[in-house]
């Protein structure tokens, strides 16, 4: 017998059996299949998140340092700045550049205008030149005229010898 024949000779109960069995053994194949399916797209899921966070993470990093640079060039910035100022005051004759640079926030960091309100913080004379003496030494200026007899007259007196031939 042929599996017709055999078919055929069962009852219509047998048939519906039999079809179920193999109903449920292709359910039961294609469940494995699902499952790695489904297996392999919760780790394909994974994946892309892990690799999202690495990117959110090397994100923050490269946010992190680019903050860290700006500060660093804005700090920069600031120290070039304040030398520019003091080496500009110093050029335009300031006494004491501290006093200058405090007092040229008022007149909006303009030299100009700080140099003409307050003519006491600067040097009258070029920039650079050193300052003109004042005061004096105590000694005579050098090729002054000197009266030589006043100074015979006085160191005699002082070693006791007199004019007049007395001794």
């Amino acid at each position: 017998m042929t599996k017709e024949q055999a078919s055929g000779a069962e009852g219509p109960e047998q048939q519906e059996d039999n079809q179920q069995q193999q109903t449920n053994t292709e359910q039961a194949q294609a469940a494995p299949d699902a499952e790695a399916v489904y297996k392999a797209a919760l780790a394909e899921r994974d994946a892309k998140i892990a690799e999202l966070e690495r990117g959110i993470a090397e994100a923050a990093k490269t946010a992190e340092s680019a903050e860290k640079l700006r500060a660093e060039m804005d700090e920069l910035r600031r120290a070039g700045d304040e030398e520019r100022v003091g080496f500009e005051l110093a050029l335009a004759g300031a006494r004491n550049v501290k006093a200058a640079r405090a007092l040229l926030a008022d007149h909006d960091g303009d030299i100009a205008a700080l140099k003409a309100a307050e003519p006491w913080l600067f040097e009258s004379g070029p920039a650079g030149a050193p300052p003109a003496p004042t005061g004096k030494t105590g000694l005579p200026a050098a090729g002054a005229a000197t009266d030589e007899g006043a100074l015979l007259k006085r160191w005699r007196e002082i070693a006791g010898l007199d004019d007049e031939g007395k001794e």
